[in-house]
């Protein structure tokens, strides 16, 4: 997934820097379909990765109260699955809003406006 949506996001850089004389309607509403499909994305690896952290502290508590080489490597093994989802996560939230802020760039030249409201955050 991390490859797809890099490509993408860079496929997209491309076009809105060196063509000028698109159709961005259309532009726009492909671009929102594969919004939604990263943003769908987005909320279940969330899900995942709330469900792994609250694991791993219920784990870590256990371990807290009885100390015992099985818990010892449940805890560790939850942990070491929890680091590559948040890191995952990480990517996929940042590479969303980099897609509205693409969004928001095709909007400006499908109107021809300058619309600065775009810029804040």
């Amino acid at each position: 997934m991390e490859k797809r949506i890099k490509c993408y996001l860079a496929w997209i850089d491309n076009r809105l820097e060196y063509e000028r004389n698109l159709n961005w309607s259309e532009e726009i509403e492909t671009h929102l379909v594969q919004i939604s499909f990263f943003q769908h994305e987005r909320l279940i690896h969330l899900i995942v990765t709330v469900v792994f952290a609250l694991l791993e502290m219920m784990s870590f508590l256990c371990l807290l109260f009885v100390f015992t080489p099985g818990m010892l490597a449940l805890t560790l093994l939850i942990l070491v699955l929890l680091i590559p989802y948040i890191r995952h996560y990480y990517i996929l939230e940042n590479s969303v809003q980099r897609m509205y802020r693409q969004y928001d760039e095709m909007l400006r030249r499908r109107d021809g406006t300058d619309n600065n409201w775009l810029e804040r955050d």
